[in-house]
């Protein structure tokens, strides 16, 4: 493949129990630290595996944690958060995702993220061997994401989960391969271009940003682009508009042969699906969904959290999740996106609406029905076990 240039212009071919406190930069924060430790320690009944926790939190035996070494800006809102693993990390396979928990007010708090580093432990794009990394962006309503990429510092502990997800190439790769992104959807694909671009053999990427600025791994990417071994085509709002994907005819002409790995806004996943399905190979596309697809929401209704004797109204497009965090209760969580099932309580009673499918669930059985409340609204009245 020869080295094109790019042209910007016209585009070519998870129930917590709360912590103390949080994160403590600056050279007491070492000591800060270990003063909240200690008093964790004496303000609250503790098992011998817990004061194993700390003393050495990365332990092999030890629930899965890491340490932030390196918050790397990457554009003004997006950011790689390098993390120490302990030694219970048993790797990954490139595209997938892990769960990363993070104390933020006293309350744990559990995101998906996708991996970017080298899966064989090398380093690489300046990750250090033995690190892993993952790419967020701030978004003005996510807590965690903001809290990663504005505030959270070398020294950090963080919960992790083992990697998961089958957004991931096959082997032997396809012979021809696009990458459709957007946003910060490029996390997986960059995992992906990282340990295996010198496997695929003809490469075409589709990238849309809201302008030249946003472009995560803007460098990397030219990198690919110019050394001929990958055709990358930048779609900019500010100059292109949102993209319409009629235009894949004209920046990637032949993108109907191609295997395509697509990751980005809900939006844009949706139009693709049926994009492809019209032309008769919704097979060859594969997306990784971050986020639920919603339908109109339903009317609502109240939810009555039992163990907590509390009643509140809650509107068809409030998670159950959202609405009892909103009144005070400590709900359990995960990804928040309905794919860990670190959310699932016991409904006892009631009518709930999938926020994903639309599709409404009457519970009138004497056995509690388990129901991810990340994902489903209320619709009627409803009673959750908590």
């Amino acid at each position: 493949m020869s080295a094109p240039s790019i042209d910007r212009a016209t585009p070519s071919a998870g129930a917590t129990r709360p912590r103390l406190g949080a994160h403590t930069d600056g050279p007491l924060g070492g000591v800060v630290r270990g003063a909240r430790k200690l008093a964790e320690a004496l303000a609250t009944p503790l098992v011998p595996a817990d004061y194993l926790d700390l003393i050495d939190p990365m332990r092999s035996g030890a629930d899965l944690r890491g340490r932030i070494v390196e918050v790397r800006p990457e554009t003004a809102d997006a950011a790689t958060v390098v993390i120490r693993p302990g030694r219970g990390w048993r790797g990954h396979v490139p595209g997938q995702y892990i769960r990363i928990g993070i104390d933020i007010g006293g309350v744990r708090h559990w995101r998906a993220y996708s991996l970017t580093h080298r899966a064989d432990g090398s380093p690489a794009a300046g990750i250090p061997a033995g690190c892993i990394a993952i790419t967020t962006k701030a978004i003005p309503e996510g807590k965690v994401s903001r809290h990663l990429v504005r505030e959270a510092g070398p020294g950090t502990l963080v919960m992790l989960d083992q990697a998961t997800g089958d957004f991931t190439l096959p082997s032997p790769a396809p012979a021809k391969v696009l990458f459709l992104t957007a946003g910060s959807g490029i996390t997986p694909v960059m995992g992906m271009l990282r340990n295996h671009l010198t496997e695929l053999r003809d490469v075409a990427h589709v990238h849309c940003a809201p302008s030249e600025r946003d472009v995560i791994f803007a460098a990397e990417l030219a990198a690919h682009h110019e050394s001929g071994r990958m055709a990358l085509s930048l779609n900019l709002d500010d100059v292109h508009g949102m993209l319409e994907l009629d235009r894949l005819d004209a920046l990637v002409p032949d993108w109907r042969e191609r295997e395509t790995w697509l990751c980005g806004p809900t939006a844009l996943l949706d139009a693709a699906e049926a994009h492809w399905a019209d032309a008769g190979i919704p097979e060859r596309l594969h997306v990784e969904r971050f986020r639920p697809s919603v339908v109109e929401p339903g009317e609502g209704g109240t939810v009555t959290f039992a163990r907590s004797g509390l009643t509140l109204e809650a509107d068809g497009a409030t998670p159950i999740l959202d609405a009892g965090e909103g009144a005070g209760i400590l709900m359990p969580s995960g990804c928040r996106m309905g794919i860990c099932f670190g959310c699932v309580l016991p409904m006892r009673a009631g009518a709930i609406r999938d926020l994903r499918t639309g599709e409404v669930t009457v519970h009138e059985s004497d056995e509690p029905l388990p129901v991810q409340t990340c994902v489903n609204a209320v619709a009627g009245s409803c009673e959750i076990d908590i």
